[in-house]
């Protein structure tokens, strides 16, 4: 019978009780003990959970208290200058610092882990870093296992991905010699501690490697191998290996087992094989999905694991999911709220232990037993084939009108703007934000209080309403040009408008980390899209009504709802986004008809979803760019649309920015010191529109200096010029506290106000 084997588990909690935790310590409520028993519970109750499962290979070292990025340079060494250097304290406090940032030092960088919603740090190296390990954070967790009883396999982030994810070395991988001696220290004090096998992630083989970089990984992984007696699993996800990679990796010799992602990428599979079949090492079928939360198809499943066991017998296959189940929730058991129909079609990281249990002991079994063993999965699969919740034929023949004309505006950027200077002129550098301001207790307070039917609607109401005039009472003080609502009725950017959407159902506790203590909530989008009513323009209309400056209409645009939602699997995802882009169409043209003047249409996801592999780009730049244009089109030129983008590189995909035709675009810029900003004006390409790039970090509670925004603003200035810039934070305030925001956003509007003053003296 084939093995069963998890390559990493949910960390914050069934109820987030990491979250709080983390929480609780950063004010002072608790202390370090406090939040090592939480950890420390969370993690004894997931290893339980898989071993009751009966998985073989139960993965630790996965858990984190921030990021497994972070703990990873952490236990290197590569702690930057600013947060003591290499030889700072390995300790809690250094590790929430680079998180988090100090008083006077920035924190780390921070983006996305390739195309998910989960965010990492970015380790910062020197041209000459050198590298010493503390084993703790892995030997530890292997002990706490063992001290239960449980026999677990260490997971490490993989050297060769470490170094490719990190920023500021010119040629990062000259630094893997020196780095691989740390490895395998590390490798032999898990060997020492009592691990008999260690599972390497290395995600960055997914990336097109080069030649160069197939030749530098390879060294490294012999050598690896060679250290110690452990068995090493190699563990890619999220993409495809290329032909010269699987050649690579199949002639590692001594190379225990490797894993592929084959629900992303199940072509992949016959070429595996072809490599595997002479070299002895195990496969590891990633089967399941991580990253989704659909019932598996058993029998597709069941195909791929009969192809891999024909051609290397059942012996050398390991099944599991595709990568580490962090990126579901924990049990759709507890989902009661949600439509028994939807329900039953769901499959959280508790019902993925389970599948692998049912998959690997139907790969063996005869006939009979095999059908009664997968008929629930078959059963749940056909249901959701065939219902009528997932399928509305109005929808379906709305987006197959659709002709090129309807994915372009009338006028191209320049004349738009000469329009919206005529309709509201705005002063050189405008301020504005990106929408949200803190959710505070009390607005958490009231949207509980209205869904637990405690107060009536009209209570909840006049309590946004409160809320709102507070924070546009607050902007017209602070001096801001362009304001927004707030957001106070909003519980997630995401969320929100799902649960205003047919097609969409809703969780009570599937949370998932996105980074830190911060999780979410994605909405499940099981059918067809479409808007019923209008779902922000009473809350505008409110907002405007208490200032003559214009406040920004606030959506999430259609990329951004299909990324940070879990997504039906039974149609292209550029279907389902062209109908949640048709959606909130309707939502912008009900704004401009109701007299808004700037309406900021959300794409912070868009890059992210952009495939790992550069074959594939091209096709999904283009529909999701071509979304966002159908999204605005409509609107007339007088009507500004403004776009905002987070944890963005855009030098792979200029043309594309500039395809999205909008009038102004934000972006997350600070943490970079404005070199974001350099592929605005690279390559011979010229971005024709208003940028916003962010001038304060909103994910660290540090509020930066008048002097420091100046600065921010001086280089972003040297880079596109003054007359196309605006100025506002890098995203929204909702995670943040008054008591930070105040002073921020006023040292952010004094230095606009001293870099107009230096102009008018320069005039």
């Amino acid at each position: 019978m084939a093995r069963t084997a998890v390559l990493g588990l949910p960390r914050v909690g069934p109820d987030r009780e990491l979250k709080f935790a983390l929480e609780s310590f950063w004010a002072g409520r608790t202390g370090e003990q406090e939040l090592s028993e939480t950890a420390r519970g969370l993690r004894a109750a997931s290893w339980q959970r898989a071993r009751d499962a009966g998985i073989d290979a139960i993965p630790s070292g996965d858990f984190s208290l921030y990021d497994h990025v972070l703990d990873t340079a952490l236990a290197l060494g590569a702690i930057p200058e600013r947060f003591g250097g290499p030889g700072a304290p390995r300790d809690l406090a250094t590790l929430f610092a680079m998180a988090r940032g100090t008083g006077d030092a920035r924190p780390l960088e921070m983006t996305k882990w390739f195309d998910t919603n989960y965010h990492y740090l970015v380790p910062e190296l020197a041209d000459d870093a050198t590298f010493s390990l503390d084993p703790s954070h892995w030997v530890a967790q292997l002990e706490e296992a063992q001290a239960l009883g449980i026999e677990t396999r260490p997971v490490v982030l993989g050297p060769y991905s470490f170094l490719l994810l990190a920023k500021g070395a010119r040629r990062p991988l000259d630094l893997l010699p020196d780095l691989t001696d740390a490895y395998i220290s590390l490798l032999r004090a898990l060997a020492d501690a009592g691990a008999t096998a260690v599972q390497l992630d290395e995600p960055c083989l997914a990336l097109d490697p080069t030649g160069e970089q197939l030749e530098a990984f390879a060294a490294t992984a012999r050598r690896l191998i060679s250290a110690t007696d452990l068995d090493l699993t190699l563990a890619t996800y999220f993409a495809p290996l290329d032909e010269a990679t699987l050649q690579a990796v199949a002639a590692l010799d001594g190379l225990h087992e490797l894993h592929l992602d084959l629900v992303r990428a199940p072509g992949q599979l016959p070429s595996a094989l072809d490599r595997l079949a002479l070299s002895g090492a195990r496969l590891s079928l990633g089967v399941v999905d991580g990253r989704n939360v659909w019932v598996t198809d058993p029998d597709r499943a069941l195909d791929l694991v009969g192809l891999a066991a024909k051609r290397l017998g059942a012996d050398r296959i390991t099944l599991a999911p595709s990568c580490s189940l962090l990126h579901v929730p924990y049990d759709a058991a507890r989902e009661t709220a949600i439509d028994p129909e939807v329900r039953g079609w769901l499959a959280f990281a508790a019902q993925r232990l389970d599948e692998l249990a049912v998959l690997a002991e139907a790969a063996d079994a005869a006939p009979e037993r095999r059908d009664a063993l997968l008929a629930p999965a078959r059963a749940a699969i056909a249901a959701r084939r065939g219902s009528a919740r997932t399928n509305d034929r109005a929808v379906r023949e709305r987006a197959a009108r659709l002709t090129p004309s309807d994915y372009d505006r009338d006028a191209d950027v320049v004349a738009r703007k000469d329009a919206q200077i005529l309709r509201l002129p705005l002063p050189e550098l405008p301020t504005t934000t990106i929408g949200s301001f803190p959710q505070t207790a009390e607005i958490r307070a009231a949207r509980r209080e209205h869904k637990a039917g405690q107060i009536d609607r009209a209570a909840y109401e006049a309590a946004m309403e409160a809320e709102i005039a507070r924070a546009i009472a607050f902007q017209e003080e602070l001096g801001l040009d362009v304001l927004v609502h707030g957001e106070p009725e909003r519980n997630d950017m995401v969320e929100y408008f799902g649960e205003r959407l047919d097609g969409f159902a809703f969780s009570q506790n599937g949370w998932v980390q996105s980074y830190g203590s911060r999780c979410v909530k994605p909405p499940i989008l099981y059918g067809d899209v479409s808007r019923p009513a209008p779902m922000t323009v009473r809350w505008w209309r409110y907002a405007q009504g208490l200032t003559g400056r214009p406040v920004k209409g606030m959506l999430t645009g259609p990329v951004t709802i299909l990324q940070w939602s879990f997504v039906r699997d039974d149609q292209p995802r550029r279907e389902t986004c062209t109908q949640i882009a048709l959606a909130i169409q309707d939502e912008v043209l009900d704004l401009e008809q109701a007299g808004c003047f700037a309406i900021q249409v959300d794409e912070a996801a868009l890059r992210e979803g952009l495939p790992l592999r550069r074959a594939e780009r091209d096709d999904y730049v283009r529909w999701a760019v071509d979304c966002f244009r159908l999204t605005t089109a409509p609107v007339a030129d007088h009507t500004q649309v403004h776009t905002h983008m987070c944890y963005s590189e855009f030098n792979d995909m200029m043309e594309h920015i500039i395809r999205l035709d909008a009038d102004v675009i934000s972006i997350e810029a600070s943490r970079s010191g404005m070199e974001v900003l350099d592929a605005f004006a690279a390559g011979g390409l010229t971005y024709p529109a208003d940028i916003g790039p962010g001038v304060y970090d909103i994910h660290s509670p540090r509020v930066p200096s008048t002097k420091e925004v100046v600065r921010l603003l001086e280089l972003a200035e040297a880079r596109v010029g003054r007359g196309r810039l605006w100025v506002n934070p890098d995203c929204g305030l909702k995670t943040r506290r008054w008591e930070d925001v105040e002073p921020a956003l006023r040292a952010m509007v004094a230095a606009a106000l001293a870099r107009r003053a230096a102009a008018e003296v320069a005039a």
